[in-house]
């Protein structure tokens, strides 16, 4: 009896501890305006990345100059394409 009274606790304690308070297989479809945030967020961690490196003497400044143009580049091509999108949320 105590057996089984404890296998039926370690059931329940596993089911509390492992079981997702959300369904994992009724995720919302990422949209393209998360999938621009995260992109944003990539390239802002990219520029910020390449400045401290830049200060602590790892890149030349000819390279440091050429890749901080390409991020801000992509950064106002996104930056951009965001506030379309938030212009117009029928296009989400």
């Amino acid at each position: 009896m105590g057996l089984v009274a404890a296998a039926v606790l370690f059931v329940a304690l596993f089911a509390f501890v492992f079981w997702p308070e959300q369904n994992p297989f009724t995720q919302r479809a990422a949209s393209r305006l998360d999938f621009l945030q995260e992109k944003r967020e990539m390239v802002m961690n990219n520029l910020r990345d390449l400045n401290f490196e830049y200060r602590s003497g790892k890149y030349p400044e000819q390279d440091y100059a050429a890749q901080r143009d390409l991020l801000e580049g992509e950064a106002s091509t996104i930056l951009a394409e965001i506030d379309v999108l938030d212009r117009n949320p029928s296009t989400r």
